[in-house]
């Protein structure tokens, strides 16, 4: 009885922990990324009337030289509207210490997108997202930005 009500617990805790996500998706930088590397997510959501939310989710190593990470992101909608934001996050507290999550030396950062955003018209959401980082009195900006090894995208149903 006890081997049945253990098996009970670890089903239940398996489907609670798989939770909302409808969407999830990684892309591996392995040689930093580059000013010019635009990265795409396609998404094509079957729940057209449900509220979700938008993460990106940044992993990082000890090679990241900055506290905080700029992004332009691009989110283009089957209807063709466009929207476009830059934005900015902390990645390390002024002492230096990360943000993420982890026990390694990779740590990952799940960063607020878009809040409570329906899906209301089928077909294919574009995702894409660059970095926008800068180095002081350069316009320039980062050529190849090094410490971030992996980007994704995740998108929960509330």
């Amino acid at each position: 009885m006890r081997f049945l009500a253990g098996i009970v617990v670890a089903i239940l805790f398996i489907t609670a922990c798989q939770s909302n996500v409808s969407y999830s998706e990684f892309v591996s930088l392995q040689n930093g990324w580059h000013k010019d590397n635009r990265i795409a997510f396609d998404y094509q959501p079957t729940d057209t009337i449900s509220k979700n939310n938008v993460f990106i989710v940044v992993r990082n190593d000890e090679k990241y030289p900055f506290s905080n990470l700029f992004l332009i992101t691009r989110m283009e909608m089957p209807n063709n509207e466009v929207v476009v934001d830059t934005l900015e996050y902390e990645m390390a507290t002024p002492e230096g210490k990360w943000l993420g999550q982890g026990f390694s030396a990779v740590k990952e950062s799940k960063l607020w997108f878009k809040e409570n955003v329906a899906f209301p018209v089928k077909g294919n959401y574009r995702f894409e997202v660059e970095q926008a980082m800068r180095k002081v009195g350069n316009p320039d900006g980062i050529v190849v930005l090094e410490g971030i090894t992996e980007l994704g995208i995740i998108i929960e149903k509330q």
